[in-house]
Parts: C-alpha cells; sequence; structure tokens
C-alpha cells in the first residue's frame, strides 16, 4: 500500500495491519487498543462481536515515525480503549486525552486500567535504578523486597512473609487500583480480585460472587493478568459501550511467557488449593529462585541506586512486611 512506512521488516509484518501492509479482517467498527502489553491481550478478547480490531505496538515503543500510521488509524476508528496515558509521553503526542483529539467526532472513549495486583505475588515490586531507567535486573525483571533488603544489609526474617502481611499487601495493592480506576473513570477491574465480587459483567468468567479468588490463574505475575481477568475486562468494555455480549476464547493462555513462584503464606492467606512452587517459568522453561537469587545481588552490587529507589518507592510494602 502506499502508506507503507517501510520496506517490510520484522516488526512491520507483526504489526501488518497498523502499517497498511494488510487489512484487518471483520466488518465491525475499527477498535484500539492502546497501552503496554496489556493492551494487546485486552485486543485480543475484544475482537469481533461487532469490533474489528487492529494490533498496536505498545505505546512506550511508538516513535515519531509511527505518528502517521497512528493519526490514519485514529481517523477510522470509532472506538478507542486505552489506559490512562499522559500528555506527551515520551517527547510524542500520545496522551489518552490527544489521542482522542484525532478521532472522527462520533467515536467514543473508554478507559481501562493498568492492572497491578500484589496479592499473589507480594514479595514483588517494579523499580527503575535512577542511573537509567530502561535497565532490569538479570533473569527476571521483578525486584524481590527480601532480596533488595538482603543488598541494603538489612536482611529481613526467613518467616517475614506471613498469610497477615498478605492479605495487607493485597488491600494495599487494591487501593491502589481503585484509585486510578475512579481518577481516570476507567471499567471496574479491582472488584475481580476480592472474594464475593466481581459481579458485574464479566462475572460469569468465574469470578462471581463467593468465587474462590484471588486465584494464580487470574495473575501470572505482579502484573501480567491471565484470561479470566481478560475476559471480564473485555466484558465490561463492552457493557460500557452498551455493545452486546461476545465471549472470545483465544484457545491459549496469554501473557503466559513468565509465571512467577507461589508463595505457602499466599496459598494459606487465600484458602487456595495450589502447592507452592519454588522456581520461576520463563518461556516454559524452570528457573530456580536460587539462581535468580545470586544474579539479583550480583546485580545490586552493582546498581545500589536501584536498592536505594526500592526502598524510597515502596517504603509502605516494606513496612507492611516489617509489621510481620
Amino acid at each position: 500500500m502506499s502508506d507503507q512506512r517501510t520496506e517490510p521488516d520484522g516488526r512491520t509484518r507483526h504489526y501488518g495491519d497498523f502499517y497498511g501492509l494488510t487489512e484487518p479482517e471483520g466488518g465491525g467498527d475499527v477498535a484500539l487498543v492502546v497501552g503496554n502489553c496489556q493492551a494487546e491481550s485486552l485486543r485480543i478478547f475484544l475482537e469481533g462481536g461487532g469490533l474489528t480490531t487492529v494490533r498496536l505496538p505498545p505505546v512506550h515503543e511508538l516513535t515519531r515515525d509511527d505518528l502517521p500510521q497512528l493519526g490514519r488509524w485514529l481517523a477510522r476508528a470509532r472506538l478507542l480503549v486505552s489506559q490512562p496515558v499522559r500528555d506527551d509521553y515520551h517527547g510524542l503526542p500520545l496522551g489518552t486525552a490527544q489521542l482522542a483529539a484525532g478521532l472522527a467526532p462520533e467515536a467514543r472513549v473508554v478507559r481501562v486500567p493498568v492492572v497491578r495486583f500484589a496479592g499473589l505475588y507480594p514479595a514483588h515490586v517494579i523499580v527503575r535504578p535512577p542511573s537509567d531507567v530502561s535497565l532490569v535486573p538479570p533473569l527476571v525483571e521483578y525486584h524481590d523486597v527480601r532480596l533488595i533488603a538482603e543488598a541494603a544489609g538489612t536482611p529481613l526474617p526467613d518467616d517475614a512473609l506471613t498469610p497477615s502481611v498478605v492479605r495487607s499487601i493485597a488491600e494495599s495493592s487494591l487501593a491502589e487500583l481503585r484509585k486510578r480506576e475512579a481518577a481516570h473513570d476507567t471499567v471496574v477491574a479491582s472488584d475481580l480480585f476480592v472474594p464475593g465480587g466481581g459481579d458485574g459483567p464479566g462475572a460469569d468468567a468465574g469470578d462471581g460472587p463467593g468465587a474462590d479468588v484471588p486465584r494464580f490463574d487470574q495473575m501470572r505475575t505482579l502484573n501480567h493478568p491471565g484470561n479470566p481477568v481478560w475476559t471480564a475486562l473485555a466484558a465490561r468494555v463492552r457493557d460500557r459501550l452498551g455493545l452486546s455480549e461476545h465471549v472470545v476464547d483465544p484457545g491459549r493462555p496469554v501473557l503466559s511467557s513468565v509465571h512467577a513462584p507461589r508463595e505457602r503464606a499466599v496459598v494459606d492467606a487465600w484458602g487456595l488449593a495450589d502447592e507452592p512452587t519454588d522456581h520461576w517459568v520463563v518461556g516454559g522453561e524452570r528457573l530456580g529462585a536460587d539462581e535468580v537469587r545470586r544474579a539479583h545481588l550480583a546485580w545490586y552490587a552493582d546498581h545500589p541506586d536501584a536498592v536505594a529507589a526500592a526502598l524510597a518507592r515502596h517504603a509502605d510494602t516494606f513496612a507492611l512486611w516489617g509489621s510481620a
């Protein structure tokens, strides 16, 4: 097509519809889903039922060269589903409000939250070292508060994580998610992790009143929701738009490349039938927690600012651990 950005390469072929190499299938209204890696998962569960979705690069990977293609699709779209993105993100007009300004007058905007829930993985936090915010620790990108404390010279007791601490961290995490939902008027996700919650649209995905939640199939890591969450969120987006029910089964687990270890205290806190695990699963391969521990402690020795940043940013979390 004449509006193709470059000669096809791996990236342009992967996002072929976006770059004009191909045209999306389906005859429904064009819907764009914008955000981080979670946005693509939600897009999969929104496809069909009157909507034709377009696979977009994650918002943090968009470049100035991509703006013409993005503008072309915004002009065609009748629905923008977006995580809250601030104006001039990465120095580009990628904020939710800025994107909405490029839509046709009759198009609609629905905001969805970035889903983070710590109640299943209470030891994990996300930190970027101030010296270089692009840096992440080796093997897995999640930081463990126990390793941060050890690197800081103030190790936590071996029995610091208790069911009570798990529940406190879960509530703190949900309070933050509720705050973001209210601030941006997003579709609600927080109640999906509350026992007895999730009685709105999408409740038939296994999260109805009295359901056994939280559950490990809801979250693979701190910020990688599983299929039940996406089924429920897609239903709630459709409900907000007044669209008919439409359930998508992608035939595979999404956002499933990384699975975090499952702690005994978490199993006990929520009364789950799952067995604890002492390993990560990365790309289908088991990765022992001890191997991750050694690699991360060595990395912290080289990046002490990451330790300091973690202690400051997640002071409330460390306080909850210290109350065990």
